[in-house]
């Protein structure tokens, strides 16, 4: 039963992921500072992470290296996850997401120099697309998306490289630990930055805590951390040649879409080819051979 529903698990990713991506700034905009959305994406992670738990008979590694590799990469999702969410306040959706899609070039690098893999032809060829198409990106001709400015760009930078990193610890702490003890200590470390996210949030501000504030965000956020759950039995279940492309490059391409949809907007021929690029990138870098890996927003 479980190898027929891998592509459902993925497919249920990628939609979530893409419109978690394409709304997530909706809250900030109706006046919830997006210091506060972290703190409901922290908390609405507890609920998957103790499902996870739970189908996993409550077994949980917490020997010191498994903790500190759990923290590490909980520590680098949640930054750049707190990051992200001011990145998508003043830039459009539809150029963050192709950059932080080329991610996957930042953990093909650091296992190729550290952990001695492979990186065969897809992946260096998705390198090199990775590297034509980011300088793209922060481009900005003559009346050519120069509202955004270049800010959201160096954050979305941050965002790759957190994430990129976040996956390489991922691989390397799959050799010793069960996905839902990952997913258990990306949940931990996350709540426990919730304090620094209340420090960063100006109070003395007018702050919106309707339906369309809070609320909003907890059903946007829950997109996010119900796909990082499904994520997790895709690969288990599933073909990481295949539940890669989908999380690395289908999601933001969905998400692009949408926010193209939204705005009616239409992005500088420069852009476009950066947009072009990365997502081709994405889609390489997620083909390259290697062993299967659990990857999560989260």
């Amino acid at each position: 039963m479980a190898g027929k529903l891998w592509l459902a698990y993925a497919l249920t990713t990628m939609v979530f992921w893409g419109v978690w991506g394409a709304f997530m700034g909706l809250p900030a905009e109706n006046g919830f500072p997006e210091t506060l959305i972290y703190c409901v994406w922290a908390l609405v992670m507890i609920p998957p992470a103790l499902i996870a738990l739970h189908l996993s008979g409550w077994k949980l590694e917490y020997d010191p290296k498994s903790i500190l590799l759990g923290s590490i990469i909980g520590l680098l999702g949640a930054g750049g996850q707190l990051i992200l969410l001011h990145a998508i306040t003043i830039g459009p959706a539809y150029l963050i997401f192709p950059v932080i899609s080329v991610s996957p070039a930042v953990t093909v690098a650091l296992s190729f120099f550290l952990l001695k893999d492979r990186t065969g032809l897809l992946g260096l060829l998705g390198i090199v697309l990775a590297l034509i198409a980011l300088p793209l990106f922060d481009y900005a001709g003559p009346g050519q998306d120069g509202d955004y400015g270049t800010g959201w760009f160096m954050l979305a930078l941050s965002v790759l490289l957190a994430w990129g990193v976040q996956a390489y610890f991922m691989k390397l702490s799959n050799n010793s630990m069960r996905a839902e003890s990952i997913f258990f200590y990306m949940t931990v470390t996350g709540l426990l930055l919730i304090p620094v996210a209340l420090y960063m949030t100006d109070f003395s501000q007018p702050i919106n805590y309707g339906w369309d504030g809070p609320g909003l965000a907890a059903l946007i956020q829950m997109l996010n951390a119900v796909g990082a759950l499904f994520i997790v039995f895709a690969f288990r279940y599933g073909r990481a040649i295949v539940v890669s492309p989908m999380a690395n490059a289908g999601a933001p391409i969905l998400t692009a879409v949408i926010a193209l949809v939204i705005l009616g907007a239409t992005p500088s021929t420069t852009k476009t080819i950066g947009i072009v690029l990365a997502f081709l990138a994405a889609f390489l870098l997620a083909l390259d051979p290697e062993e299967e890996r659990v990857v999560a927003r989260a």
